[in-house]
């Protein structure tokens, strides 16, 4: 699909003409991630996002990452009321004391699911769905129309029986997506292929009982 300069790779569409926005697009979005840290930030900056752009959480990343610890799943477990209080006054992040509480409490759970599965990567990785389950055509608008698929659906479920809070079945999927568990990128996209080869070369996390989560 021809941009307005054709010098350019083809992109998505989403990801505008924000040059930040390109580049978490090109160098971040769809690659898979394994890191327990990163997975845990995506979770709970996707929390921070429900009602929001995604754009606007990208450009507060960094006060987030300050603000929570760069979201060190036991610092953050252990913090309690004076943390949520002294988040509500930090104006560099969304301060949504839901959303607050929900971050600390979330902690909590990753920990606790963390030590039931070795890894927080084996739990998320588990719902990688078939090949036979993804979208047969691969265009910009096909992709755009999927909001959440039966393996979101379960992904949100198990986590809420587990007491994670703000991970609904369409934040579940927007999670999968960045995080590389499914390549949502579109056929025409130039960073498609990287991902594909990326996602080739990525070894899949184990749970501690030696199979699959």
């Amino acid at each position: 699909m021809p941009r307005a300069n054709p010098t350019e790779e083809p992109r998505c569409l989403w990801c505008g003409e924000a040059d930040d926005y390109r580049a978490y697009h090109d160098q971040e979005w769809g690659f898979p991630v394994g890191d327990d840290r990163r997975l845990f930030e995506k979770l709970c900056l996707e929390g921070f996002q429900a009602g929001l752009s995604w754009l606007t959480i990208l450009r507060k990343r960094e006060n987030f990452r300050r603000a929570f610890a760069d979201f060190d799943i036991e610092r953050i477990a252990r913090w309690g009321p004076r943390s949520v209080e002294r988040l509500l006054r930090d104006a560099r992040i969304v301060r949504h004391r839901g959303k607050i509480e929900a971050t600390l409490e979330n902690a909590q759970c990753a920990r606790r699911l963390r030590d039931e599965y070795g890894s927080l990567a084996a739990f998320f990785w588990h719902f990688e769905p078939d090949d036979a389950d993804r979208p047969t055509k691969l265009d910009e608008q096909s992709l755009l129309e999927v909001s959440q698929t039966p393996a979101s659906r379960a992904m949100a479920r198990s986590l809420k029986q587990r007491g994670f809070r703000f991970v609904g079945p369409t934040t579940a999927y927007a999670f999968m997506q960045s995080m590389g568990i499914v390549n949502d990128h579109a056929a025409h996209c130039a960073t498609r292929a990287r991902v594909e080869t990326a996602r080739a070369g990525f070894a899949r996390p184990l749970s501690i009982s030696g199979a699959p989560g």
